[in-house]
């Protein structure tokens, strides 16, 4: 019956969750889903809305940094799923004895560069958050809205983190200057500059080296300072009745085989396996990643995220 199917949240991408999908269905047939897909900043605020009367039963692929709000608001019930001993030390919640989230895959900020507008621009392929504010991208770059987008919030995070807030709200300022629009996804300023709409997005840096591979006239770097990022997890949502199936989704979300299709959209995943990454994707990734507070980001986000928005609302496209 359609009343029993298992309501699952998700901010997973379009393309790779029709994938995931295939896969659940083949793996257990017996179970109906309700998915629910959104971007981060859509089903983070629509858990917080429903957070007397919560629909979703699971919650799958979200920033850590949104979930982490769910759970300050004690909206998630702890569940360590089965094959939990196969995840990564800082990758599952472990400040509880059953966890409260456990991560599947992360993702960081890259620049994604056309490289035939660039030259017909006659600008340079930025290398570092200093770059992106020099005057030749003035109108020229593109990237996600933080309220909206996890890659946009993931950003805007590293910034603050790595500079300061004082100093990093001067240079998102002068950032701004340089914004030609802000987007609700974190893939479209990728999408875009390789569509050659705009020459330069700020985006997640593993979909740039995806559009290479597959043809895509884009280079992709990633900022000498560090890059921003985030952990997609997964939660069991506090309510009155838990559906076994819940349970069995969750078990089933960190299996071996999951680990291995979301290998081939993230080469950092949560279970130590090898993942075979696109053409020119740095061989450790994660010496790239910034030493990221998830615990300040999640406190911060509300504060943060309204800030932003008093700034810079204005051209989010």
């Amino acid at each position: 019956m359609p009343g029993d199917a298992l309501v699952v949240y998700t901010a997973l991408e379009d393309d790779e969750l029709a994938v995931y999908l295939r896969a659940f269905k083949k793996a257990h047939p017996e179970i109906q889903l309700n998915v629910v897909r959104d971007s981060t900043g859509v089903i983070s605020a629509k858990l917080l809305a429903e957070k007397d009367n919560p629909k979703a039963d699971v919650v799958w692929g979200l920033a850590l940094t949104s979930l982490m709000a769910c759970d300050n608001a004690g909206m998630l019930k702890g569940y360590s799923p089965h094959g939990l001993d196969t995840i990564k030390p800082g990758f599952y919640d472990d400040r509880n004895k059953q966890a409260h989230w456990v991560g599947i895959k992360a993702w960081m900020t890259g620049f994604v560069g056309n490289t035939i507008e660039m030259d017909r621009l006659g600008i340079v392929m930025p290398r570092s958050y200093g770059d992106l504010i020099a005057p030749q991208y003035r109108g020229r770059l593109v990237m996600p809205n933080p309220a909206s987008s996890g890659t946009g919030y993931l950003t805007v995070s590293a910034i603050l983190q790595l500079m300061g807030e004082e100093r990093g709200w001067d240079y998102l300022d002068a950032l701004d200057k340089n914004m030609a629009i802000y987007t609700h996804s974190g893939s479209k300023p990728a999408k875009l500059a390789g569509k050659g709409e705009f020459p330069i997005g700020i985006s997640f840096a593993y979909r740039g080296f995806k559009q290479a591979a597959d043809g895509e006239p884009v280079i992709t770097t990633l900022p000498t300072e560090g890059s921003g990022w985030d952990l997609e997890s997964n939660a069991l949502v506090k309510k009155g009745r838990i559906k076994p199936e819940a349970r069995v989704f969750l078990d089933w979300a960190i299996s071996a085989d999951m680990m291995k299709l979301y290998a081939k959209v993230y080469p950092i995943v949560a279970a130590d396996i090898e993942v075979a990454a696109p053409p020119g994707y740095p061989e450790d990734p994660t010496q790239q990643l910034i030493k990221n507070d998830f615990y300040w980001a999640a406190e911060n986000r509300e504060r943060i995220l309204k800030e932003w928005s008093r700034r810079y609302e204005g051209r989010t496209q």
